[in-house]
């Protein structure tokens, strides 16, 4: 079955959202709930949820551990993924210390950089790596996802490198250039100024 993007991306939340009750040992959520806590329509709620089956009963609401293993399943498989950063400046620095990188699904396994400061050494409990290396210590360590947090002119040499070691099934780029990779590897792109061009267009919208 086909999911829309914005559905992921819900599941995302409720999925955010649904480890932190778990943690504060909530037993049962209503889809009301979930919808205020989120900015969304308990309508939505459910009907994102009534894609994957019943797993919530009318009147009682959500079992919390039940419905939080239910949506991990569905958004990746009980597996670790196997990551590696390419570009250790202040926005690559700034995602690793961001505690969303922190996670029993995925691991960064390693970084690379061209600087030569930077490779040898170990920033934030992971090893840098010299972006010329970047090929054999992908396949050896058994990457499959990349981040690329790069400049737009070393996206494609980056890309290429990474590509090249075989083992390379999916690429998340905050590069602002267009990368060419074969067809059995995903691309995500995260814009920015994409983003905050719709914000504005939105609020501008919303002035008229």
């Amino acid at each position: 079955m086909r999911i829309a993007e914005p559905t992921v991306e819900r599941l995302v939340l409720y999925y955010r959202l649904l480890m932190q009750l778990h943690n504060e040992e909530r037993r049962v959520v209503s889809s009301q709930e979930i919808g205020e806590l989120l900015g969304l329509k308990a309508s939505q709620v459910r009907k994102d949820l009534s894609y994957f089956g019943e797993i919530g009963k009318r009147g009682v609401g959500y079992h919390v551990d039940r419905l939080y293993q239910h949506i991990s399943g569905i958004l990746s498989p009980n597996r670790l993924w196997k990551i590696a950063l390419v570009g250790v400046g202040r926005l690559g620095e700034a995602l690793l210390g961001h505690k969303a990188l922190r996670s029993d699904k995925f691991r960064i396994e390693a970084l690379f950089d061209s600087d030569s400061n930077k490779a040898g050494t170990v920033i934030c409990g992971v090893p840098c790596y010299n972006s010329d290396d970047m090929t054999e210590v992908i396949k050896e360590k058994g990457i499959e996802v990349l981040i690329l947090t790069v400049p737009a002119n070393a996206a494609q040499t980056s890309v290429d490198k990474a590509v090249a070691a075989g083992t390379l099934r999916g690429i998340l780029t905050f590069a602002t250039s267009a990368i060419s990779v074969p067809d059995d590897v995903l691309v995500y792109r995260v814009d920015i100024s994409v983003e905050l061009e719709k914000l504005l267009f939105f609020l501008k919208s919303g002035l008229k």
